[in-house]
């Protein structure tokens, strides 16, 4: 039996390689039928912000790569709720389903995963 998966994504789309690197691992572990979910935390949620603009930071822009996810296997998607609170996404215009989540429920869902990379 394959083992289970958690990657935490905390960095924005535009910070650094964290927010790309967490996609790609997600992506191939789900080519292989790893189980895997993924967890916006922090400055993560802005990966969920429809209406981004990288070129003007010359970065390449995530939205083919979330759109992919549901593509290889990996559905089990969720969001900090205080994250997008603080960062004012309350209401945020995500094109993914996206399960929001409160602290207890993050602790919880960490524990039912056998291993948990944090990006």
């Amino acid at each position: 039996m394959s083992k289970s998966l958690l990657i935490i994504s905390r960095q924005a789309p535009w910070s650094g390689p964290g927010a790309r690197e967490a996609l790609d691992i997600a992506l191939a572990g789900g080519a292989f039928d790893l189980p895997v979910g993924l967890l916006f935390l922090d400055d993560g949620v802005f990966q969920l912000s429809g209406a981004q603009q990288p070129g003007n930071l010359q970065q390449k822009d995530l939205s083919a790569n979330l759109q992919a996810l549901p593509m290889f296997g990996v559905e089990a998607l969720y969001a900090s709720q205080r994250s997008l609170d603080e960062r004012g996404l309350r209401n945020h215009a995500s094109s993914l389903a996206v399960e929001c989540l409160d602290d207890s429920s993050i602790s919880a869902l960490i524990d039912r995963y056998d291993q948990v990379i944090t990006l």
